[in-house]
Formats: structure tokens, C-alpha cells, sequence
């Protein structure tokens, strides 16, 4: 019974690891070094400060993120408006399907008429868009 007891002297908590990090070293940063390292350690994306330092200590992959807002509100507002374009796409279907419903032929394909010459404006707009982005891309956006 005492045998026992000596083997789990563990009541309760979380359970001891296999092997524990116990050797701790110090070092002293000055204020611009300190201001680095803190920026550093944010763009790194890492939550734990230990776990940056020591994959900086072991040259681990250190990962940095950096946040372009303009990047990012172009992107956002290029998403809002292709979901937009979508939109026009399925609006020009249900146009042309009420056109023949509703029209008699002749007035049906004037209408129709009308409604090519806006959507060939529409395509050269979204060619433009294109380029523009793909420019944009090659400007600002920098590929690792």
C-alpha cells in the first residue's frame, strides 16, 4: 500500500510532462532593441512569446504577416463588385426570357438590341477591370 502511494504522489491538477523546459536564460534589450523585437513578435503572428524566441534561437521558420489595407480594400470592394456582375448576369437571363414572354417578337428583339449594345459596354468595363487589377497586382502586391 505504501509502495503504491510512493508511485503516485501526483492529487491532482494537470498532469507532470515527460519532459519539462527548465532551464531559463535572461537577457537585456534596450529600448530600440525592445521596440524591434516587440514588432518582430507581432507580425510573427505567434500568440506565445516563448514559442517566437525559440524559433528564433533555432532559426526555425519564422512566419511575419503584413497587412496592406489599401491591398485589402481593393480586394474587397473587387469582391463586392463581381458579386454585383453575377447579379447582372442573372438579371440579363430573366430580361431576355420576360422579353419574349410579354413582347411580340419585333418589339422583343428592339429591346434586345438595346440590351447587346449595354452588355458589350459591360464586357469592355470588365476587361478594363481586369487589366487594372493585374496591374495593380504587379505594383503593390509583392510574391515571396
Amino acid at each position: 500500500m505504501k509502495n503504491e502511494e510512493k508511485k503516485n504522489p501526483h492529487k491532482g491538477g494537470r498532469p507532470s510532462k515527460i519532459d519539462p523546459a527548465v532551464h531559463r536564460y535572461s537577457i537585456s534589450l534596450t529600448a530600440e532593441e525592445n521596440a524591434r523585437f516587440l514588432t518582430l513578435f507581432e507580425t510573427s503572428g505567434m500568440h506565445v512569446m516563448a514559442h517566437f524566441i525559440t524559433a528564433c534561437v533555432f532559426q526555425k521558420g519564422i512566419k511575419t504577416v503584413k497587412i496592406d489595407k489599401a491591398t485589402m480594400d481593393y480586394y474587397m470592394r473587387l469582391t463586392s463588385f463581381y458579386s454585383q456582375f453575377r447579379a447582372v448576369g442573372v438579371n440579363y437571363n430573366q430580361v431576355v426570357k420576360i422579353l419574349y414572354q410579354k413582347f411580340s417578337e419585333k418589339k422583343a428583339s428592339a429591346y434586345l438590341y438595346k440590351l447587346e449594345k449595354q452588355t458589350i459596354e459591360l464586357a469592355v468595363l470588365s476587361k478594363k477591370i481586369i487589366q487594372l487589377t493585374e496591374e495593380f497586382a504587379e505594383k503593390h502586391i509583392e510574391k515571396p
